[in-house]
Protein backbone atom coordinates (compact mmCIF):
# COMPACT_ATOMS: atom_id res chain seq x y z
CA UNK A 1 0.00 0.00 0.00
CA UNK A 2 1.44 3.42 -1.00
CA UNK A 3 2.14 6.17 1.53
CA UNK A 4 -0.28 9.15 1.61
CA UNK A 5 1.03 12.04 -0.50
CA UNK A 6 1.44 15.54 0.90
CA UNK A 7 0.33 18.61 -1.03
CA UNK A 8 3.92 19.33 -2.08
CA UNK A 9 4.26 15.71 -3.29
CA UNK A 10 1.16 16.17 -5.47
CA UNK A 11 2.44 19.45 -6.92
CA UNK A 12 5.82 17.89 -7.64
CA UNK A 13 4.14 14.89 -9.29
CA UNK A 14 2.02 17.23 -11.43
CA UNK A 15 5.20 19.00 -12.57
CA UNK A 16 6.72 15.62 -13.44
CA UNK A 17 3.64 14.91 -15.54
CA UNK A 18 4.11 18.27 -17.31
CA UNK A 19 7.73 17.41 -18.06
CA UNK A 20 6.85 13.90 -19.20
CA UNK A 21 4.09 15.15 -21.50
CA UNK A 22 6.36 17.79 -23.05
CA UNK A 23 9.14 15.22 -23.59
CA UNK A 24 6.72 12.79 -25.24
CA UNK A 25 5.79 15.37 -27.88
CA UNK A 26 9.35 16.28 -28.91
CA UNK A 27 10.82 13.95 -31.58
CA UNK A 28 13.91 12.22 -30.20
CA UNK A 29 13.10 12.78 -26.53
CA UNK A 30 11.52 10.04 -24.40
CA UNK A 31 9.08 10.73 -21.58
CA UNK A 32 10.28 7.49 -20.03
CA UNK A 33 13.67 9.14 -19.41
CA UNK A 34 11.91 11.81 -17.32
CA UNK A 35 10.19 9.07 -15.31
CA UNK A 36 13.48 7.23 -14.84
CA UNK A 37 15.55 10.24 -13.73
CA UNK A 38 12.76 11.69 -11.58
CA UNK A 39 12.59 8.39 -9.70
CA UNK A 40 9.01 7.26 -10.41
CA UNK A 41 9.57 4.92 -13.38
CA UNK A 42 9.01 1.65 -11.50
CA UNK A 43 5.95 3.01 -9.66
CA UNK A 44 4.57 4.19 -13.01
CA UNK A 45 5.07 0.78 -14.64
CA UNK A 46 3.71 -1.21 -11.70
CA UNK A 47 0.68 1.10 -11.39
CA UNK A 48 -0.17 0.60 -15.07
CA UNK A 49 0.34 -3.12 -14.59
CA UNK A 50 -2.54 -3.08 -12.09
CA UNK A 51 -4.93 -2.28 -14.93
CA UNK A 52 -5.81 -5.94 -15.35
CA UNK A 53 -8.69 -8.40 -15.05
CA UNK A 54 -9.14 -7.73 -11.34
CA UNK A 55 -9.35 -3.98 -11.99
CA UNK A 56 -12.10 -4.46 -14.60
CA UNK A 57 -14.01 -6.77 -12.19
CA UNK A 58 -13.94 -4.00 -9.59
CA UNK A 59 -15.35 -1.52 -12.14
CA UNK A 60 -18.10 -3.93 -13.25
CA UNK A 61 -19.02 -4.53 -9.61
CA UNK A 62 -19.31 -0.78 -9.07
CA UNK A 63 -16.48 -0.74 -6.51
CA UNK A 64 -14.92 2.42 -7.92
CA UNK A 65 -13.15 3.43 -4.71
CA UNK A 66 -11.51 0.01 -4.44
CA UNK A 67 -10.52 0.24 -8.11
CA UNK A 68 -8.98 3.68 -7.52
CA UNK A 69 -6.90 2.39 -4.61
CA UNK A 70 -5.95 -0.85 -6.42
CA UNK A 71 -4.47 0.89 -9.49
CA UNK A 72 -2.72 3.60 -7.41
CA UNK A 73 -5.27 6.04 -8.80
CA UNK A 74 -4.02 9.18 -7.06
CA UNK A 75 -0.55 8.74 -8.55
CA UNK A 76 -1.80 7.95 -12.08
CA UNK A 77 -4.50 10.63 -12.14
CA UNK A 78 -2.15 13.45 -11.07
CA UNK A 79 0.57 12.31 -13.46
CA UNK A 80 -1.82 11.96 -16.42
CA UNK A 81 -3.41 15.34 -15.58
CA UNK A 82 0.06 16.89 -15.82
CA UNK A 83 0.60 15.25 -19.22
CA UNK A 84 -2.78 16.49 -20.53
CA UNK A 85 -2.10 20.04 -19.33
CA UNK A 86 1.32 19.84 -20.97
CA UNK A 87 -0.11 19.05 -24.39
CA UNK A 88 -2.00 22.35 -24.39
CA UNK A 89 0.60 24.51 -22.60
CA UNK A 90 4.23 23.47 -22.10
CA UNK A 91 4.40 21.54 -25.36
CA UNK A 92 3.01 24.59 -27.19
CA UNK A 93 5.85 26.66 -25.73
CA UNK A 94 8.32 23.99 -26.84
CA UNK A 95 6.91 24.15 -30.37
CA UNK A 96 7.60 27.91 -30.39
CA UNK A 97 11.13 27.53 -29.00
CA UNK A 98 12.02 24.80 -31.50
CA UNK A 99 10.90 27.05 -34.38
CA UNK A 100 12.82 30.13 -33.18
CA UNK A 101 15.74 28.67 -31.16
CA UNK A 102 16.08 25.19 -32.58
CA UNK A 103 19.84 24.70 -32.07
CA UNK A 104 19.71 25.75 -28.42
CA UNK A 105 16.65 23.61 -27.65
CA UNK A 106 18.26 20.50 -29.16
CA UNK A 107 21.49 21.32 -27.30
CA UNK A 108 19.57 21.39 -24.01
CA UNK A 109 17.90 18.06 -24.80
CA UNK A 110 21.25 16.54 -25.81
CA UNK A 111 22.68 17.63 -22.44
CA UNK A 112 19.65 16.21 -20.63
CA UNK A 113 20.14 12.83 -22.31
CA UNK A 114 23.86 12.87 -21.39
CA UNK A 115 22.96 13.74 -17.81
CA UNK A 116 20.34 10.99 -17.77
CA UNK A 117 22.85 8.38 -18.92
CA UNK A 118 25.24 9.40 -16.14
CA UNK A 119 22.50 9.52 -13.51
CA UNK A 120 21.06 6.10 -14.39
CA UNK A 121 24.41 4.37 -14.93
CA UNK A 122 26.23 5.75 -11.87
CA UNK A 123 24.69 3.27 -9.42
CA UNK A 124 24.49 0.36 -11.86
CA UNK A 125 27.27 -2.05 -10.95
CA UNK A 126 26.11 -5.35 -12.49
CA UNK A 127 28.22 -5.16 -15.65
CA UNK A 128 28.28 -8.85 -16.49
CA UNK A 129 29.07 -10.05 -20.01
CA UNK A 130 25.34 -10.59 -20.63
CA UNK A 131 24.42 -7.07 -19.50
CA UNK A 132 27.22 -5.50 -21.57
CA UNK A 133 25.93 -7.40 -24.62
CA UNK A 134 22.39 -6.16 -23.92
CA UNK A 135 23.74 -2.60 -23.46
CA UNK A 136 25.44 -2.75 -26.87
CA UNK A 137 22.27 -4.13 -28.48
CA UNK A 138 20.31 -1.24 -26.99
CA UNK A 139 22.83 1.30 -28.34
CA UNK A 140 22.79 -0.27 -31.82
CA UNK A 141 18.96 -0.38 -31.85
CA UNK A 142 18.74 3.27 -30.76
CA UNK A 143 21.21 4.43 -33.41
CA UNK A 144 19.60 2.30 -36.13
CA UNK A 145 16.15 3.80 -35.49
CA UNK A 146 17.54 7.32 -36.02
CA UNK A 147 18.61 6.45 -39.58
CA UNK A 148 15.38 4.82 -40.78
CA UNK A 149 13.49 6.48 -43.64
CA UNK A 150 9.96 7.71 -42.76
CA UNK A 151 6.81 6.42 -44.41
CA UNK A 152 3.98 8.52 -45.87
CA UNK A 153 0.91 9.66 -43.91
CA UNK A 154 -1.82 7.03 -43.44
CA UNK A 155 -5.15 7.80 -41.73
CA UNK A 156 -6.52 4.24 -41.83
CA UNK A 157 -8.04 3.79 -38.36
CA UNK A 158 -6.53 0.33 -37.82
CA UNK A 159 -3.07 1.68 -38.72
CA UNK A 160 -3.67 4.70 -36.47
CA UNK A 161 -4.57 2.34 -33.60
CA UNK A 162 -1.27 0.52 -34.24
CA UNK A 163 0.53 3.90 -34.21
CA UNK A 164 -0.94 4.54 -30.76
CA UNK A 165 0.40 1.23 -29.45
CA UNK A 166 3.88 1.89 -30.85
CA UNK A 167 4.15 5.61 -30.02
CA UNK A 168 3.34 5.13 -26.35
CA UNK A 169 6.59 3.20 -26.06
CA UNK A 170 8.26 6.56 -25.36
CA UNK A 171 6.44 6.72 -22.03
CA UNK A 172 7.23 3.18 -20.96
CA UNK A 173 10.63 2.53 -22.53
CA UNK A 174 13.24 5.24 -21.77
CA UNK A 175 15.35 6.17 -24.78
CA UNK A 176 12.75 5.21 -27.39
CA UNK A 177 11.00 8.37 -28.56
CA UNK A 178 7.34 7.85 -29.38
CA UNK A 179 7.20 11.11 -31.36
CA UNK A 180 10.17 10.09 -33.50
CA UNK A 181 8.55 6.70 -34.12
CA UNK A 182 5.46 8.56 -35.38
CA UNK A 183 7.68 10.51 -37.80
CA UNK A 184 9.04 7.20 -39.11
CA UNK A 185 5.48 5.89 -39.46
CA UNK A 186 4.56 9.08 -41.35
CA UNK A 187 1.83 10.15 -38.93
CA UNK A 188 3.47 12.67 -36.57
CA UNK A 189 1.71 15.73 -38.04
CA UNK A 190 -1.62 13.91 -38.38
CA UNK A 191 -1.69 12.56 -34.81
CA UNK A 192 0.19 15.11 -32.69
CA UNK A 193 -0.58 18.32 -34.59
CA UNK A 194 -3.68 18.19 -36.79
CA UNK A 195 -5.86 15.89 -34.64
CA UNK A 196 -4.87 17.62 -31.38
CA UNK A 197 -5.68 21.02 -32.91
CA UNK A 198 -9.02 19.60 -34.09
CA UNK A 199 -9.85 18.50 -30.54
CA UNK A 200 -8.78 21.89 -29.13
CA UNK A 201 -10.94 23.78 -31.67
CA UNK A 202 -13.90 21.45 -31.05
CA UNK A 203 -13.75 21.97 -27.27
CA UNK A 204 -13.48 25.74 -27.76
CA UNK A 205 -16.56 25.73 -30.01
CA UNK A 206 -18.60 23.54 -27.64
CA UNK A 207 -17.86 25.95 -24.77
CA UNK A 208 -19.58 28.73 -26.72
CA UNK A 209 -22.40 26.35 -27.77
CA UNK A 210 -21.25 26.22 -31.39
CA UNK A 211 -21.92 22.73 -32.77
CA UNK A 212 -21.28 23.49 -36.42
CA UNK A 213 -18.34 21.07 -36.39
CA UNK A 214 -20.80 18.16 -36.80
CA UNK A 215 -21.13 19.18 -40.47
CA UNK A 216 -17.38 19.54 -40.93
CA UNK A 217 -16.29 16.22 -42.46
CA UNK A 218 -12.57 17.00 -42.14
CA UNK A 219 -12.99 17.82 -38.43
CA UNK A 220 -14.94 14.62 -37.82
CA UNK A 221 -12.28 12.63 -39.65
CA UNK A 222 -9.55 14.06 -37.43
CA UNK A 223 -11.59 13.40 -34.28
CA UNK A 224 -12.10 9.76 -35.33
CA UNK A 225 -8.36 9.51 -35.94
CA UNK A 226 -7.64 10.96 -32.48
CA UNK A 227 -10.06 8.54 -30.78
CA UNK A 228 -8.47 5.55 -32.55
CA UNK A 229 -4.99 6.81 -31.67
CA UNK A 230 -5.97 7.33 -28.01
CA UNK A 231 -7.44 3.82 -27.74
CA UNK A 232 -4.26 2.39 -29.26
CA UNK A 233 -2.14 4.39 -26.81
CA UNK A 234 -4.19 3.07 -23.88
CA UNK A 235 -3.86 -0.51 -25.14
CA UNK A 236 -0.12 0.01 -25.62
CA UNK A 237 0.33 1.44 -22.14
CA UNK A 238 -1.36 -1.54 -20.51
CA UNK A 239 0.32 -4.26 -22.59
CA UNK A 240 3.82 -2.74 -22.53
CA UNK A 241 3.59 -2.04 -18.80
CA UNK A 242 2.78 -5.72 -18.16
CA UNK A 243 5.77 -6.78 -20.27
CA UNK A 244 8.14 -4.29 -18.63
CA UNK A 245 6.77 -5.10 -15.18
CA UNK A 246 7.58 -8.76 -15.78
CA UNK A 247 11.08 -7.90 -17.06
CA UNK A 248 11.79 -5.60 -14.10
CA UNK A 249 10.67 -8.29 -11.68
CA UNK A 250 12.57 -11.20 -13.20
CA UNK A 251 15.43 -9.58 -15.20
CA UNK A 252 15.94 -6.21 -13.53
CA UNK A 253 19.66 -5.73 -14.21
CA UNK A 254 19.35 -6.85 -17.84
CA UNK A 255 16.36 -4.51 -18.33
CA UNK A 256 18.29 -1.59 -16.85
CA UNK A 257 21.26 -2.36 -19.13
CA UNK A 258 18.97 -2.33 -22.16
CA UNK A 259 17.37 0.96 -21.06
CA UNK A 260 20.79 2.61 -20.62
CA UNK A 261 21.70 1.38 -24.11
CA UNK A 262 18.50 2.73 -25.67
CA UNK A 263 19.06 6.12 -24.06
CA UNK A 264 22.68 6.23 -25.25
CA UNK A 265 21.57 5.25 -28.76
CA UNK A 266 19.00 8.06 -28.81
CA UNK A 267 21.78 10.66 -28.63
CA UNK A 268 21.96 10.48 -32.42
CA UNK A 269 18.33 11.57 -32.72
CA UNK A 270 18.78 14.67 -30.50
CA UNK A 271 22.21 15.66 -31.90
CA UNK A 272 21.96 19.50 -31.95
CA UNK A 273 23.69 20.22 -35.27
CA UNK A 274 21.39 19.01 -38.03
CA UNK A 275 19.45 20.21 -41.06
CA UNK A 276 15.79 19.45 -41.62
CA UNK A 277 14.76 17.17 -44.46
CA UNK A 278 11.20 18.13 -45.42
CA UNK A 279 8.58 16.25 -47.41
CA UNK A 280 8.29 17.02 -51.12
CA UNK A 281 5.72 16.06 -53.74
CA UNK A 282 6.48 14.43 -57.12
CA UNK A 283 7.26 17.85 -58.61
CA UNK A 284 9.83 18.60 -55.92
CA UNK A 285 7.69 21.18 -54.10
CA UNK A 286 7.72 21.30 -50.28
CA UNK A 287 4.62 19.83 -48.60
CA UNK A 288 3.12 21.90 -45.76
CA UNK A 289 0.81 20.93 -42.89
CA UNK A 290 -2.53 22.61 -42.12
CA UNK A 291 -0.75 25.39 -40.20
CA UNK A 292 1.57 26.23 -43.10
CA UNK A 293 4.68 24.56 -41.66
CA UNK A 294 6.90 22.29 -43.81
CA UNK A 295 6.34 18.63 -42.94
CA UNK A 296 9.50 17.18 -41.39
CA UNK A 297 10.61 13.73 -42.52
CA UNK A 298 14.09 13.42 -41.00
CA UNK A 299 17.36 15.21 -40.27
CA UNK A 300 20.82 15.43 -41.87
CA UNK A 301 23.34 15.57 -39.02
CA UNK A 302 26.74 17.28 -39.20
CA UNK A 303 29.63 18.38 -36.98
CA UNK A 304 30.23 22.17 -36.82
CA UNK A 305 33.44 23.06 -38.67
CA UNK A 306 34.09 26.23 -36.69
CA UNK A 307 33.65 27.51 -33.15
CA UNK A 308 31.55 30.62 -33.59
CA UNK A 309 29.35 32.54 -31.17
CA UNK A 310 26.29 30.35 -31.87
CA UNK A 311 28.26 27.13 -31.36
CA UNK A 312 29.61 28.37 -28.01
CA UNK A 313 26.07 29.17 -26.81
CA UNK A 314 24.90 25.72 -27.99
CA UNK A 315 27.69 24.03 -25.99
CA UNK A 316 26.68 26.17 -22.99
CA UNK A 317 23.11 24.86 -23.27
CA UNK A 318 24.41 21.28 -23.40
CA UNK A 319 25.94 21.85 -19.97
CA UNK A 320 22.72 23.53 -18.81
CA UNK A 321 20.81 20.39 -19.84
CA UNK A 322 23.23 18.17 -17.93
CA UNK A 323 22.93 20.34 -14.81
CA UNK A 324 19.10 20.33 -14.98
CA UNK A 325 19.01 16.52 -14.93
CA UNK A 326 21.61 16.25 -12.17
CA UNK A 327 19.72 18.83 -10.09
CA UNK A 328 16.45 16.91 -10.56
CA UNK A 329 18.21 13.69 -9.61
CA UNK A 330 19.74 15.31 -6.53
CA UNK A 331 16.34 16.67 -5.47
CA UNK A 332 14.73 13.27 -6.01
CA UNK A 333 17.42 11.53 -3.93
CA UNK A 334 17.01 14.12 -1.15
CA UNK A 335 13.22 13.66 -1.15
CA UNK A 336 13.59 9.87 -0.86
CA UNK A 337 15.88 10.25 2.17
CA UNK A 338 13.42 12.61 3.89
CA UNK A 339 10.52 10.21 3.29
Amino acid sequence: MTQPRTFSDKVWLLLKGLAMGAANKVPGVSGGVVAFVAGFYEEFIYSLQKINRKAFKLIIAGRFRSFYRYVNGQFLSILILGMLISYFSVSQLLDYLIVHYELFVWSSFFGMILGSIYYIARDFDEWTKRNIAILLCGIIAGISISFLEPATENDNLIFVFFCGIISVSGMTLPGLSGSFILILLGNYVLLLVDSVNALYNTIAEILIFDFSFVDNMERLRLLKVLISFSLGSLAGLVTLSHLLGYLLKHFKSATYAGIIGFIAGSLGVVWPWKEKIVAKDLSGNTIFDTEGNPILTNYKRFIPNSIDYETIIAIFFIFVGILIVLALGWYGDKTKKIN
